[in-house]
């Protein structure tokens, strides 16, 4: 992917597809100029992907699987808490109406940027590119003054979605750790210090990692983590059906509140939105975008269920997250959690890489470019120390991944796609008969309020009570 140096927040999902790239030491200066985007006469024909210039596009397959490693990650190892928290069977068809709902928004989202592309005449965007783009040149001139404020809005829930992520990947490296080296998983209710401890461990091996900003040392971990993933979800099938008790015992629904703690994780660890446009612009033939959205989502949502079904029906009522740590004691499933923790403790440095740019962008215009490489790991330690802190204070992973989905992903999956849309459709071709696409665009509005909501506040309230 072609950095644009003017706006590091592209580089949120780069790490996807350069590997070898290495982040420039310090972000160009703003000259303080604005841009600006230009409409274009529809009459003036723009042909988006001939003027892209990709040195090694994507084709079909490996779009697909750039899409599934981006929407898979560690929230795949706390579903079945999710499934726990909601009751089997509900859990299983929710599932399946969230991949559907999830790839609707994805696909949105692209269409709306394909339509700026051709209007605006520009081969790419990334997502605040485009929100910005949206309210700068949509059709309301009153709302035109806070585009920009639509662009930060983005970048902040961006960054709090991926560091929010960091802090999950924290926990679940800890208790991995206390299961290896305890030899239990037992955590007493209401004393979670020795979990907190575990975790303060961590925080000088992590202050190091994230010290590292060549990524072609760490990305090739990536690969090897999304192996060990395919390797969890087998052996939750194998290990939870051996264990698994009559169906007929496990409830099929719990509570409201179990519902929507549920919905909160299941959109954690499943959305893609934050890589859709980078796949898109990477793509050899972006029309054929919603097929590999459709491909990428029916594996990832087949997954989801095989670990969130297997793990709650063979686990029960006492699973725990990661769902590595309910597996045998034996030789291999030892093997096999050791070397997750392992994989997620690279891949952290990875997560934490693609949000500390977006922020470094902004804070490198506070400080004398010559002192930059002071500052910039002045800032790398300081949020580190404050993802372990948040880490130690909450050590609750499927509440915490809940709040981020409910939080984070109801807005960027949902309500901001679909103000998008409306901005980029409300002229051309127009609401439609009835306003249908007004009316399709408000109801998922509305779904994207309800969720954040009622799913922030059960996750909150979970979190304050296992405090």
């Amino acid at each position: 992917m072609e950095m644009n140096s003017n706006h590091l927040s592209e580089t949120q999902t780069q790490i996807e597809f350069d590997p070898a790239s290495k982040p420039p030491p310090q972000p160009p200066q703003d000259d303080g100029t604005r841009r600006r985007f230009v409409l274009h006469s529809e009459k003036d024909p723009y042909d988006f992907v001939a003027h892209r210039q990709i040195a090694k596009p994507t084709n079909t397959l490996e779009s697909t699987g750039h899409l599934i490693k981006g929407c898979l990650g560690g929230g795949i190892l706390g579903i079945h808490e999710a499934y726990m928290k909601c009751g089997i069977w509900t859990s299983l068809f929710i599932t399946i109406i969230f991949g559907v709902y999830i790839a609707y928004c994805v696909n949105l989202l692209v269409k709306s940027a394909q339509t700026l592309y051709k209007r605006l005449h520009l081969p790419q965007m990334s997502y605040p590119d485009l929100a910005e783009a949206s309210l700068e040149v949509g059709p309301f001139p009153s709302l035109k003054k806070y585009s920009k404020w639509f662009r930060y809005a983005v970048d902040l829930t961006i960054c709090i979605d991926l560091f929010g992520a960091c802090c999950v990947y924290q926990i679940i490296i800890a208790k991995t750790i206390k299961e290896v080296v305890e030899s239990t998983t037992d955590v007493p209710v209401g004393d979670q210090n020795t979990l907190r401890l575990y975790i303060l461990t961590l925080l000088i091996p992590v202050l190091l990692l994230c010290m590292i900003t060549t990524l072609k040392y760490l990305a090739p971990f990536s690969l090897l983590a999304d192996a060990f993933i395919v390797a969890c979800v087998v052996a939750t099938v194998v290990y939870g059906y051996q264990k698994a008790p009559p169906l007929s015992s496990v409830p099929a629904w719990k509570d409201a509140i179990g519902f929507f703690e549920f919905c909160g994780i299941v959109i954690f660890s499943m959305e893609g939105v934050g890589v859709s446009l980078p796949i898109e612009n990477n793509m050899k033939d972006p029309t054929k975008f919603p097929l590999i959205l459709c491909s990428g989502m029916v594996v990832v949502v087949s997954f989801l269920m095989l670990v969130g079904f297997f793990g709650y029906w063979g686990f029960g009522e006492n699973s725990i997250s990661p769902v590595t740590l309910n597996f045998p004691t034996t030789t291999f499933p030892t093997i096999l959690k050791c070397l997750m923790g392992v994989m997620i403790f690279i891949t952290f440095a990875l997560n934490f890489w693609a949000p500390f740019n977006l922020v470094w962008f902004y804070m490198s215009k506070k400080h004398d470019p010559s002192r930059h490489w002071l500052w910039e790991r002045i800032y790398r330690a300081t949020f580190v120390v404050v993802i372990t802190a948040i880490a130690i204070a909450f050590p609750n992973i499927g509440n915490l991944m809940g709040l981020l989905g409910a939080f984070c992903l109801s807005n960027m999956g949902f309500i901001f796609p679909a103000l998008i849309d409306l901005l980029v459709i409300w002229e051309s071709p127009g609401l439609g008969k009835w306003k249908w696409r007004l009316w399709v665009n408000v109801l998922v509005i509305l779904l994207g309020i309800l969720l954040f909501v009622a799913g922030t506040y059960s996750n909150v309230k979970g979190l304050i009570v296992n405090l």
